[in-house]
């Protein structure tokens, strides 16, 4: 059983986003929530809702967030916005503010 969550357009870089979810991959949930609850980065606020929401998308099947695990997880790119920075002499600098699509799936364990 899977159960699936996502977070668009999240104002974060996925290169960030993905230093937090490369240490949830593959966890238990508790201990899942445990590295975010004490991570330092700011995203994963973000990835936390996620995974909260994909736990509640599986115990409306019936399974216990304790008998889960986070089988996969990742950051896709999502669209950037431009912005514009004037620089010397009258001309400019492009600023990319970068957004991310946030997925987290949690399964059973394997047993």
């Amino acid at each position: 059983m899977e159960a699936k969550a996502h977070a668009r357009y999240v104002r974060v870089s996925p290169r960030k986003a993905r230093m937090v979810i490369d240490m949830i991959r593959g966890q238990e949930v508790p201990r899942a929530r445990e590295i975010l609850q004490f991570s330092d980065r700011n995203v994963s606020e973000v990835i936390e809702k996620c995974l909260n929401s994909a736990v509640a998308n599986a115990e409306r099947e019936g399974v216990r967030a304790e008998n889960l695990i986070v089988t996969t997880t990742y950051a896709d790119e999502g669209p950037t916005l431009k912005r514009w920075r004037p620089r010397a002499r009258g001309s400019a600098a492009r600023i990319r503010k970068r957004t991310c699509h946030i997925t987290v799936v949690v399964g059973t364990k394997e047993a």
